[in-house]
C-alpha cells in the first residue's frame, strides 16, 4: 500500500514488523508489545553505552524507522553512560519490565543482539563489539 509514494517511507513499517517477527520467534514470545519493549530498550541501551560517533555509525546501518527508535529520547551529551558493565546494561533493560520481569534478561538481550547481527554489516557489528567492555562484548558476540 503506497501512502507517500516514497518507497523507503512506505516500506519502513513493514521492516519493523519483520524485525519484530524475527525477534518474537527467536524468543518464543506471543506478546508483541513485550517484544517491542525489549527491542526498543535494548537498542537504546546499546546506543547509550556507545560514544556519539559509534552510535551514529551504528545508526547509519539501521533501516529508517528502526533508526528513529534508536535515536528516540537520545541526549548525546550524556553518552556514553558510566558505569558500563553487563549488570548495568541488563539493569537498564530490566527496569522497563516492572510488572512482568524478564526471567532471563541476558538471554533476551542476547536475542536482540543476534537480531542486529543478522541485519547490520559484520564490520559494523564488530566495531560496536570492540567499543564495549569485555564482559558485555562477550554477550554481544
Amino acid at each position: 500500500m503506497k501512502i507517500s509514494g516514497i518507497a523507503s517511507l512506505d516500506h519502513a513499517p513493514q521492516v519493523v514488523a519483520e524485525w519484530l517477527n524475527e525477534l518474537q520467534e527467536d524468543l518464543g514470545w506471543s506478546d508483541r508489545a513485550r517484544t517491542y519493549l525489549l527491542f526498543r530498550t535494548t537498542l537504546q541501551t546499546v546506543r547509550d553505552f556507545l560514544t556519539v560517533d559509534e552510535a551514529a555509525d551504528l545508526a547509519a546501518q539501521l533501516p529508517l524507522l528502526i533508526r528513529g527508535i534508536f535515536f528516540e529520547g537520545w541526549v548525546p551529551s550524556r553518552t556514553p553512560v558510566h558505569p558500563r558493565s553487563v549488570d548495568d546494561f541488563l539493569e537498564r533493560v530490566t527496569r522497563h519490565f516492572p510488572t512482568e520481569p524478564l526471567v532471563e534478561p541476558d538471554v533476551a538481550v542476547a536475542a536482540v543482539f543476534d537480531l542486529l547481527r543478522r541485519h547490520v554489516s559484520m564490520g559494523e557489528f564488530q566495531q560496536v563489539a570492540w567499543a564495549m567492555r569485555r564482559p558485555l562484548r562477550d554477550l554481544w558476540m
